[in-house]
Formats: structure tokens, C-alpha cells, sequence
């Protein structure tokens, strides 16, 4: 069983083939018979967990699993705390309600630069907020922070169930380790 760490790039495909010209998981990872466990939006950045073992990533992928992930979000505009209660209580989106989330408005994290870099908004404030939460839609955390007025900028990825992100840089990869326990957990 592997398990394989990846800080997907800005504008990287969760797929190993492509037939455009759009960069894959394939110029980065070289090791045969994995795959993403999970997906990240080709606009998103972050921590990108494959594996080589079905049931691995069945306890990722499943709903039912309460799988966390947590992101950092760079948000346009400043959150108030309605906004911010809204995001933990959950916000109604054209498929549904939202699952409350943990949410907390944070200092910027320590991110690296971005390539293309996020357009300056000297005219306008932005934020970060860190949220956490055990759902999985298309597009959910820039859905929801746009429902409350809080257009994301950039998403990152930080957190994976018992995965973290820590200083692997964009395009880094390592192998690691199943955590004792973690896929009888439910």
C-alpha cells in the first residue's frame, strides 16, 4: 500500500493523461499504479493525496467517511461575523444546504507565491480564512464564500484527514505512511 503526499500546482490537472495541452499528474509523479485519491480543482493548490490501494481511497473518497479537509482561503473583502457564522451553520447553495464548517478568519498563512500571482486589489481588502469541513461538492468552498459576499482569490489545500501539507512545496512529492488504525476508523 502506498501512499503518496503531492503539493498540486496552480492550474494542474488531477488526472495522470490529458489530451490538450494542460499540465497532469504526469510531469510531476513517476511512480506507476497510483492515482488521486480525491480531486482538487484545476484552479485550486494544496495537498493532493494518491494511492495505489482501492479501499485507501474509498475511506478518502466516501462521504459517509466524515473525512476532513481543511483549506486556507484568500477571500476578497473583509469577513463579518455574520458571514463567518453563516459558513459555520451552514449556507444554502442551488444543491442544498452546506454541512456546518469549522471556520476561523486567520493571518495570512505561509504560502508560497503563486504562478500567475493573484491580481493585486490595492483598492479592495482581502483576508484569509481557514475552514474544515467533512463535505465533498463541486466547487464548495468557492460557492460558499461567495453565498456570503466573499469572492475567493486563491484555495489551498491544507489538510487531508490525517494528512498535512507542512512545507512540501508546489510540484513536491513524498511517499508516507497509513496511520495505525486509520482504515478501520469509520
Amino acid at each position: 500500500m502506498q501512499i503518496i503526499l503531492f503539493n498540486k500546482p496552480f492550474n494542474v490537472l488531477c488526472q495522470f493523461s490529458e489530451p490538450g495541452r494542460r499540465l497532469t499528474l504526469a510531469d510531476y509523479i513517476s511512480i506507476p499504479g497510483v492515482y488521486a485519491a480525491d480531486r482538487l480543482d484545476y484552479d485550486s493548490e494544496g495537498l493532493l493525496v494518491l494511492t495505489d490501494t482501492g479501499r485507501i481511497q474509498q475511506r478518502i473518497a466516501d462521504p459517509r467517511a466524515d473525512m476532513t479537509k481543511t483549506y486556507w482561503v484568500h477571500v476578497e473583502g473583509v469577513p463579518t461575523p455574520a458571514a463567518i457564522q453563516q459558513l459555520r451553520c451552514g449556507v444554502t447553495l442551488e444543491d442544498g444546504l452546506t454541512v456546518p464548517a469549522s471556520v476561523a478568519q486567520i493571518k495570512p498563512p505561509p504560502v508560497w507565491p503563486r504562478t500567475p500571482p493573484v491580481q493585486d486589489r490595492r483598492q479592495v481588502p482581502t483576508s484569509w480564512l481557514a475552514i474544515t469541513l467533512a463535505e465533498d461538492r463541486n466547487r464548495l468552498i468557492r460557492r460558499m464564500t461567495a453565498a456570503v459576499g466573499l469572492p475567493t482569490l486563491r484555495l489551498i489545500r491544507q489538510a487531508v484527514g490525517p494528512w498535512q501539507l507542512n512545507k512540501l512545496q508546489p510540484g513536491d512529492w513524498k511517499v508516507t505512511s497509513i496511520p495505525a488504525g486509520w482504515l478501520e476508523l469509520k
